[in-house]
C-alpha cells in the first residue's frame, strides 16, 4: 500500500496552432459543400454548426497564439539600475 509513486511524466510538446487550423481547415470545406448541396430546411442547423466551428477555430487560433506569444520570447533579465537607457528617468548614481 505504501509503494513509493512513479515521477510524473513531463507533458508532451504539442503543435496546438496547427491542429487548430487543421480542424479550421475541416470546418471550412464541410460549410462549403453545405452551401453547394444546400441541404433541405430540415438540415438547416448543419450550416449554422459550420460556421459555429469556423467561428471557434478562429478564436481558439487567436487564443493559442496570444497564450503561447510571452513563452516564445526569452525571458528578459533587468537591466542594472543605471543602465535603463531611460531619458525620462535621471540616472542618479552618476554625479
Amino acid at each position: 500500500m505504501n509503494e513509493p509513486r512513479p515521477p510524473d511524466l513531463a507533458p508532451l510538446e504539442t503543435k496546438d496552432a496547427a491542429t487548430i487550423l487543421a480542424g479550421t481547415g475541416l470546418w471550412v470545406v464541410a460549410l462549403v459543400v453545405l452551401l453547394i448541396i444546400q441541404p433541405g430546411p430540415e438540415h438547416q442547423w448543419w450550416i449554422w454548426t459550420c460556421a459555429a466551428g469556423v467561428g471557434l477555430g478562429i478564436f481558439g487560433y487567436w487564443f493559442v497564439k496570444r497564450r503561447d506569444r510571452p513563452a516564445a520570447r526569452p525571458a528578459e533579465a533587468s537591466p542594472p539600475a543605471g543602465d535603463r537607457g531611460d531619458a525620462s528617468v535621471p540616472d542618479r548614481t552618476r554625479s
